[in-house]
């Protein structure tokens, strides 16, 4: 069952989402997150994934990466 969170962000990827919602979320699904080194980037990896799914950590987050990150979950996450 999705998270309220993730079930947020799917229903509303244009919202105003920060960086810790997405962290919160990949914690919440078993991703790996971590802050770029040097970069406004962040980084969140499934440890069963070859991808790894880059997100700018400044404000606004952009629905399109929202939608990446829901989708990734989708593909990857498992709840903890």
């Amino acid at each position: 069952m999705p998270s309220d969170l993730l079930d947020r962000m799917k229903r509303n990827p244009a919202g105003d989402w920060n960086i810790r919602d997405v962290e919160s979320v990949c914690r919440e699904y078993g991703l790996l997150f971590r802050p770029g080194k040097g970069t406004s980037h962040c980084h969140a990896k499934h440890p069963a994934a070859r991808e790894i799914l880059t997100i700018p950590a400044r404000r606004p987050i952009k629905p399109v990466y929202i939608r990446n990150l829901v989708r990734y979950i989708e593909a990857h996450g498992e709840l903890q």
